[in-house]
């Protein structure tokens, strides 16, 4: 049989044995850094983004073991086809089938050469193992070869192999083939045309490598990076609508809510603080509305979750609480409603919040809450808390009734609302849970069954007291709400915040 080399080509000689085993070396130590990267990536299949870290870990194994297999292979020449027994029986001589789409990393590599002159095939054993074909049975010859590669992919390998006879072009390519066992292999072929003296061919010759197990990596790779990318995507969409929601439902206030603002009535000033380690739009509230007859609804609250669900679910209940104050329910009664509401909702969810009637004619504050913190009361230099009429959280129990307080106030006086998620978090603090609305840390319950700040709320809240005179100093009550933003920082908190002040006109 001529040799697969051309005629016009000599024979090119065997690189030297140690430069081969320094490159096998160096890829097996590549290999060994590989694996240590490997083996500390993200195992978390339900992260889009670990799992495709693993996949690029994993592809880079499956080259690195091709390598060195390689290498190893030119080291130590090619594999003759092994010579079975005659004696031995077919099971002795059936071949093992090639490696599943989850087993050996290492690609296998065959060679072939087909001469056109006597229709003769010669296979290498490896050729063998990958076709799934008894080494005892013939090779197949070129035109037998398309019956083991699939229906849709016939036409490539005819393609590849006609203009590697015809127009003598170097063939490189890919196609898939079905194993007499039912495994279908994806194999590479790389061959040229063996030429005679005058130029004609004679016969082809091919390095056929099986990379079923290079492509199944290379398709995870992608399937995780595109569903990253679509995560990503989503995520994108989602906060920015949540954004856009939440901007309508949340006004920035300067100001009074009356054109002409007289004594008695209420300069407001509000301020949405974000969260610093979440990108999400979380369930923190407030709100200010003029009511028939003068009075001034003011409210602040905290829903549990975040982004376009919990959004949406704050517009609705402002909506709510808007239309029953309208109606002129009062703050206590109120409260009741809104944790009938919480606890009729189809979708379960807890909430915290405080709701303020405020009468200009008498100076008067009705307010109740439901597991959230009291509003602070500023005067002539100094702070308080107001004493918390009983309330619990909104959505915890069924029939909870709530209570109502009232507080006169005095001209230069201002009030304060705020969400809990204005206290930073300390280094080891629990993280926020998610049967609880807010910061279950800095909520506790009196013996009346009135909420108290505890902890780290406790500590905000003197933190906030401690701004009284600089409050007193203050001529507007956006000076109030930049005071507390320079107090607190944007960039402290583990949960976002809200705060609203309301400063009586003198």
């Amino acid at each position: 049989m001529p040799s697969h080399l051309s005629a016009d080509h000599p024979a090119a000689q065997p690189p030297p044995r140690g430069s081969v085993d320094a490159l096998i070396s160096q890829t097996r130590r590549l290999r060994g850094d590989m694996d240590a990267v490997r083996r500390d990536a993200p195992t978390d299949g339900t992260d889009p983004e670990g799992r495709w870290q693993r996949a690029l870990c994993d592809l880079a194994m499956h080259q690195l073991n091709d390598l060195d297999a390689h290498l190893a292979q030119l080291r130590d020449g090619p594999r003759p086809v092994p010579v079975e027994p005659e004696a031995a029986p077919p099971a002795v001589r059936a071949v093992p089938a090639a490696s599943s789409p989850h087993g050996s990393l290492i690609s296998r590599v065959g060679s072939a050469e087909w001469n056109l002159l006597t229709d003769e095939a010669s296979w290498s054993g490896e050729l063998y193992r990958i076709v799934g074909r008894d080494p005892a049975a013939p090779p197949l010859t070129l035109d037998e070869l398309p019956s083991v590669v699939l229906d849709e992919d016939r036409p490539r390998l005819t393609s590849m192999v006609t203009d590697c006879l015809i127009d003598a072009k170097p063939i490189d390519g890919e196609f898939r083939m079905l194993r007499p066992d039912g495994d279908v292999r994806t194999v590479h072929m790389m061959g040229e045309p063996v030429l005679d003296v005058d130029g004609s061919t004679v016969s082809m010759w091919a390095v056929l490598r099986d990379v079923s197990e290079l492509r199944r990596s290379q398709r995870t790779v992608s399937e995780t990076r595109d569903s990253l990318q679509r995560q990503r995507h989503v995520a994108q969409t989602e906060h920015r609508l949540a954004v856009e929601l939440q901007e309508a439902v949340l006004p920035p206030w300067r100001g009074s809510l009356r054109p002409e603002q007289g004594p008695g009535t209420l300069e407001l000033a509000a301020r949405y603080l974000p969260s610093s380690t979440s990108a999400l739009i979380g369930g923190d509230w407030y709100d200010a509305f003029e009511l028939p007859g003068g009075d001034t609804l003011l409210s602040a609250g905290d829903l549990t979750g975040h982004g376009v669900t919990v959004t949406s679910g704050v517009a609705m209940l402002l909506g709510a609480l808007r239309g029953m104050a309208v109606a002129g329910t009062e703050p206590g009664r109120l409260m009741t409603w809104l944790n009938q509401l919480f606890d009729a909702s189809a979708r379960p969810t807890l909430g915290s919040a405080v709701c303020c009637r405020y009468r200009p004619q008498s100076r008067t504050l009705v307010w109740a809450q439901a597991g959230h913190p009291a509003p602070l009361l500023f005067r002539n230099g100094t702070g308080r808390t107001l004493t918390p009429p009983a309330g619990v959280l909104l959505g915890a129990t069924s029939g909870a009734v709530y209570g109502q307080a009232e507080e006169p106030l005095e001209p230069g006086d201002l009030l304060l609302l705020h969400t809990d998620g204005l206290a930073p978090l300390r280094e080891g603090s629990p993280r926020p849970a998610a049967a609880h609305t807010g910061r279950p840390d800095l909520i506790g319950t009196d013996d009346t069954g009135g909420t108290v700040e505890t902890g780290e709320g406790a500590a905000a809240v003197s933190r906030l007291l401690g701004l009284a005179p600089r409050f007193g100093e203050a001529r507007t009550a956006q000076d109030c709400v930049r005071t507390v933003v320079e107090e607190f920082g944007e960039t402290e908190r583990a949960d976002d915040a809200c705060v609203l002040v309301a400063r009586v006109t003198t």
